[in-house]
This record gives structure tokens, C-alpha cells and sequence, in this order.
């Protein structure tokens, strides 16, 4: 099927652009932003997903007030074939307005009582991470490349009529964009049993006033590392790849939920860097549809 994105040169196979390379059901696209006041009574995240091979795309803006209140909405639609059309998933809409620089956020759900107008801008370059690859047996779970960008926010968001403006000196964020094979939608068979697929996922974009830091670290559950990226990126500078990246957890008693965390960011020379965390409000990512059991 020929599209409209087979006019450029952007073939990564010798089929057109609305076929993937192979028939994974687990092949996927997807953006992922976060946004956040510096005082911490406002933080939304939007998350818009393409998968191929199952013939969906879907979409969730969440947003989080005075730390408590979390407001969530899920669209879904049948993929499109044309990629021209993928950035549109119900009421919420991506516009990438300048590619790797500056992409806008619309949301438009007067019946949930969401809606948005949000620009994103660039503080950082794209942050290619190393390219993940994980196995259980025989099986591919995981084959992607994802990329990490820290950026500031202007524009405006409602909640049931109320009004929030937002701005570059009070609202910083992160966006990712990730491509390839991972575990997504229903489970399908997977003969006899191999385990089970736990691992440890720790992705931590930091935002400072004068530059800005990010660690992600995956370990199988007893605790041997198969993935790691350490980035420390004064603003307006090259982003300074660390050699690896360490860390200490003190969890909530009795919960999954991190208490306390400090990250040590170690260079190729001198001594670490310590980022010490302390959580002040906890965003519950099944509002992006993460774990979600109906919008998963």
C-alpha cells in the first residue's frame, strides 16, 4: 500500500512505509511528554502510541493538580495506513512543529472537561540512548531505540473550566520518542514458561536551573544490569556522557513506591555526581494507560 510518506526518502525496508519490516505484534511508535510547574502544584504527561502490526493507535493526557487529584483521558482508533494521519488519535493531536526543536500538544475533550493548547521547546539536544535489547528464552521482548529530551512548556491547559497558563520560566519537561518491539496490548502465547518477565526500569530526566541530568538503568530482578545511560548537559553545551550510573532507593515500607533516591552520576574522570531525590507527590502512570487493564 502506497502512502503519502513513500514520496520521501525515509525507507527503512524494501516495503512501503505502512508495512513494518516483520509482523510482530509488538512493534510500536510512540511520543511521550511530561510537564511540570517548579513549585510542583501542576504536572500533566500525554503518551500517543502507533502499533502496526495490530492495527491501533492510542492516545492519553493525564494531569495531575496540587499533587492529589490526577485527571485522566484514553482515545483509541483503528491505525491509519497513511503516517501522514497517525499524530490524531480522538481529541488529542501532536503537531511536530520543527522536528527535534519545538512540537505542540492539542487537546480537545470539552465532554471529559480536558482540554489544551501546549507548545513544547527544546533545552537540550535529542539524547539518543543506547539501543535496548532484551531477551526472555528464545523470544525478542524488547528491540527498540528511544531518545530523551528536556525542553520548556508555554501555552495553556483546563480542567473543568478552570484555566492554567503556562510558560517557559515556571513549566520545564521531558519528552521521549521510542521505536521498534516491545511488550504492548494484550498478552499472546508464549509456549512453556520461562520465568517471570519482571526487571527493574529506573528512567530519571532531572531538570535544574542551569543544566540538566539523565540516568536509566534496566537490571534483571537480581539485579544484573543489562542496559544503562548516564547524560549530565549544561544548557547551551554538549551533553557529557557518563561512564556509568549508580544508585540508592529507600522505598515507602511495605509499597513499590520510592521514598527517597539518590542517582551517582560517575564520569570517565573525577569524581561522581550525586542528584538526591525526595518524592513530593506521586503521578500514577496507569493514567497513560501504563498497566492500564482496559486501556493498556
Amino acid at each position: 500500500m502506497i502512502t503519502s510518506f513513500d514520496d520521501f526518502p525515509v525507507h527503512q525496508a524494501s516495503v512501503p512505509v505502512a508495512h513494518t519490516a516483520d509482523g510482530d505484534l509488538n512493534r510500536y511508535d510512540r511520543y511521550f511528554f511530561n510537564g511540570y510547574t517548579r513549585d510542583g502544584s501542576l504536572f500533566f504527561a500525554l503518551a500517543m502510541g502507533l502499533y502496526p502490526n495490530r492495527h491501533v493507535a492510542d492516545a492519553a493526557f493525564s494531569v495531575m493538580l496540587e499533587g492529589s487529584r490526577q485527571i485522566s483521558l484514553h482515545s483509541s482508533r483503528r491505525a491509519p495506513s497513511d503516517r501522514a494521519q497517525a499524530n490524531r488519535v480522538g481529541p488529542l493531536t501532536v503537531e511536530v512543529v520543527e522536528p527535534l526543536a519545538t512540537l505542540r500538544i492539542l487537546v480537545d475533550a470539552p465532554d471529559q472537561g480536558l482540554a489544551a493548547d501546549l507548545t513544547f521547546r527544546h533545552r537540550s539536544a535529542a539524547l539518543e540512548e543506547p539501543h535496548f535489547f532484551h531477551r526472555v528464552g528464545q523470544r525478542v521482548m524488547m528491540d527498540s531505540t528511544r531518545m530523551t529530551q528536556f525542553g520548556h512548556w508555554d501555552g495553556w491547559l483546563e480542567v473543568d473550566g478552570q484555566r492554567f497558563t503556562v510558560d517557559a520560566a515556571t513549566t520545564w519537561g521531558s519528552r521521549d520518542r521510542s521505536w521498534g518491539v516491545r511488550s504492548i496490548g494484550e498478552r499472546t502465547g508464549t509456549g512453556a514458561p520461562q520465568g517471570a518477565p519482571q526487571f527493574c526500569w529506573l528512567w530519571s530526566p532531572v531538570a535544574f536551573e542551569a543544566f540538566t541530568v539523565h540516568a536509566d538503568v534496566n537490571e534483571w530482578s537480581d539485579g544484573r544490569r543489562w542496559h544503562e545511560v548516564g547524560f549530565i548537559v549544561p544548557d547551551g553545551e554538549q551533553a557529557e556522557l557518563m561512564r556509568t550510573v549508580e544508585y540508592d532507593i529507600e522505598w515507602e515500607p511495605g509499597t513499590r513506591r520510592a521514598r527517597r533516591a539518590v542517582l551517582h552520576l560517575v564520569p570517565w574522570s573525577g569524581p561522581a555526581r550525586e542528584v538526591h531525590l525526595e518524592a513530593i507527590a506521586h503521578f500514577q502512570m496507569v493514567g497513560l494507560g501504563y498497566g492500564h487493564p482496559e486501556w493498556g
